[in-house]
């Protein structure tokens, strides 16, 4: 288990988001869990167009490793979760979660790369984020 802080973010599942069954289609889980990325970032001051801008790189997806459970369905109110597994010189490892309410309906891996912007080149995670995420 890590030590890091469990992010949360509320995910709302509309139509655009499912199968003509209702149920959530299964990419889109993968969108999910970027938004709350995203959201995740701004708790520390940053966004994805401010880190290009002020600290010269991005984060990169290299892998996502995702285990469905159960399906979200039309109308559900999710919670997506964020929390750092592990950070490597330019790598960071997130443990993600899809839940509805107590129920855990997916979970996930992701493996960011840190890159710079200008040309996708592996760069060390800046101290100053380090210094949040530790």
């Amino acid at each position: 288990m890590s030590k890091h802080k469990i992010f949360s973010f509320p995910v709302r599942v509309y139509f655009q988001d499912t199968d003509a069954g209702g149920v959530v289609y299964h990419s889109n889980y993968i969108n999910f869990m970027e938004r709350a990325r995203t959201e995740w970032l701004r708790t520390f001051g940053y966004t994805n167009t401010g880190m290009m801008k002020e600290l010269g790189l991005v984060f990169v997806v290299r892998s996502v490793k995702l285990d469905y459970l159960k399906p979200a369905l039309l109308d559900d109110l999710l919670t997506v979760t964020a929390q750092i597994k592990e950070i490597g010189r330019s790598r960071v490892t997130l443990l993600q979660t899809v839940l509805r309410g107590e129920e855990l309906l997916t979970e996930g891996e992701v493996h960011l790369v840190c890159v710079t912007a200008d040309n996708f080149k592996p760069v060390s995670v800046p101290e100053v984020l380090r210094k949040h995420w530790s």
